[in-house]
């Protein structure tokens, strides 16, 4: 018998509620669709695992980070280049050094570029919770399937950013939890099949999607991409579009909700 799992990515308040920090817009109608989706599967679902996106205020990618040349603090949205950093334009309050050698490694990468966030899903704050309804349909399934969800934080080292759920884009010297997560690519590699939904589509779970690609290519046939239980963050959605060009040439599904038949 086929064991399939339920991957939902950062439906959290400061991404899925217009009151929330970083609203994405859009992520309201996508909780709803993964919550039907639980209440009406569920009970073929063997497993279902939460990331949760959760930082500090001090994060390398707020703004009480930096400053200009005239001490105020950074405005959210604001890109960061290491040159820019170099000729005093941007100031970092902490961590100087390192702040140049991360952004560089970065760039190099070819990735994202640096951009300062509003503060957002702050450890212990409301913004770091599930979405109410996520948690409500997770609660009932647990409580009708008697199956604990897995909940896995992410983004807990304020020194990089921590888009995927596998590993921060430039992992910190000596500190694991930025290191790639060969444990939860173990876990999810059990199941025969690996719905993927969550926030939002041009971020974290478009690099998630690129990690499993780089990391764990041999799941690509097992996976599907519930297409209309992700958002873009504004405009942003053309980083995605080639990411999830390749996923489909690789093996990955796309899928709607309604379609899953369990």
């Amino acid at each position: 018998m086929e064991k399939t799992a339920l991957l939902i990515i950062d439906a959290q308040f400061d991404f899925c509620d217009p009151k929330g920090s970083l609203y994405v817009p859009g992520a309201e109608e996508d909780v709803r669709r993964i919550a039907q989706l639980i209440a009406l599967e569920g009970k073929n679902l063997d497993a279902v695992f939460v990331t949760l996106d959760t930082h500090k205020v001090l994060d390398i990618a707020h703004p009480l980070f930096w400053e200009d040349r005239n001490g105020n603090t950074v405005a959210p949205f604001t890109l960061i280049t290491s040159q820019a950093v170099k000729d005093g334009k941007w100031i970092p309050r902490f961590h100087k050094e390192y702040v140049v050698k991360y952004l560089e490694t970065l760039e190099n990468e070819g990735e994202f570029k640096h951009f300062i966030w509003p503060e957002h899903c702050l450890t212990g704050s409301r913004g770091n919770a599930l979405d109410d309804t996520i948690m409500s349909a997770i609660l009932a399934w647990t409580h009708s399937t008697g199956r604990e969800y897995r909940a896995i934080s992410k983004g807990t080292n304020p020194l990089t950013e921590h888009f995927g759920i596998f590993r921060a884009q430039v992992p910190v010297e000596n500190a694991p939890e930025t290191e790639l997560d060969r444990n939860l690519l173990n876990e999810l590699a059990a199941f025969d099949q690996l719905f993927i939904a969550g926030e939002a589509r041009s971020h974290c779970v478009a690099t998630s999607i690129s990690q499993l690609m780089k990391y764990a290519p041999e799941l690509a046939p097992k996976i599907k991409i519930l297409s209309d239980c992700m958002s873009d963050v504004t405009n942003w959605g053309h980083l995605a579009d080639a990411i999830f060009e390749k996923a489909e040439e690789m093996g990955m599904t796309f899928v709607k909700a309604n379609q899953v038949k369990l």
